[in-house]
């Protein structure tokens, strides 16, 4: 099954069958969840109508982490299995993945200047998501620096594998370390300590961010395959 949609011809026609829906379903789940989020949901009792920025924060750092899995994920497949198509993908992602964690720490930032009367700190979870962010950058810079696809997949592919050593740090860090960032409030032992007014309109952005990145995922990789092959013709 995957080594049928691994061909670069079927891949285009399951992306050009994928794209619309996810464009639609990215598009109406935003206009839904931004609803919820700002009109329907609750003020929180602590932080008033600044818990707000947490629809927007929040989903975004939960794509970026699944992102970076994904590409660790293809970053091993083209090592092991060197097909273009990972390093394909790898190189799609890395932007989008980049500008979600560039709107992740912002995002932050206008959140804890409120929460924490900073606008900035270093703090454990901060700290690990730039260097997250600065990971994503650098796997661009790398990626890009070399003209021969197949050396610079694997350079950027080894560095993938090293940057993941992260992403549990940046998942557990308010457990491991006291930290000013609040604790994990979903994924934790005993159940979700949120509201299920708040719990809702967080999910529909969680899956809004997730439907538009793989959209964008899906058009920078149709974009990279036609602009490789056009570059193979020239090159012939």
């Amino acid at each position: 099954m995957i080594s049928r949609f691994a061909n670069p011809r079927k891949f285009l026609r399951l992306t050009s069958q994928l794209m619309a829906p996810l464009g639609i379903a990215a598009a109406a789940l935003f206009v839904a969840g931004l609803y919820l989020a700002f009109y329907a949901s609750p003020p929180d009792y602590q932080q008033g109508e600044t818990v707000r920025i947490m629809y927007v924060h929040v989903p975004a750092a939960w794509v970026v982490l699944g992102l970076y899995l994904a590409m660790t994920i293809a970053a091993a497949v083209l090592l092991v299995a060197k097909h273009a198509l990972a390093d394909i993908f790898c190189v799609a992602a890395a932007p989008v993945g980049a500008a979600l964690t560039a709107l992740c720490l912002i995002t932050g930032s206008i959140w804890g200047k409120p929460s924490w009367g900073a606008w900035w700190a270093w703090d454990a979870r901060l700290t690990s998501v730039l260097i997250l962010f600065l990971t994503y950058c650098g796997y661009i810079v790398l990626r890009g620096a070399f003209d021969d696809h197949e050396k610079g997949g694997r350079a950027g592919a080894i560095l993938l594998l090293i940057g993941a050593v992260n992403l549990p740090i940046v998942r557990f860090s308010v457990d491991w370390w006291n930290t000013l960032h609040q604790p994990a409030s979903l994924l934790r032992k005993g159940g979700a300590a949120i509201d299920s007014g708040m719990l809702r309109p967080l999910l529909v952005m969680a899956l809004a961010y997730l439907m538009f990145a793989a959209f964008l995922v899906l058009l920078r990789m149709k974009t990279e395959l036609l602009r490789r092959k056009i570059e193979n013709q020239f090159q012939d």
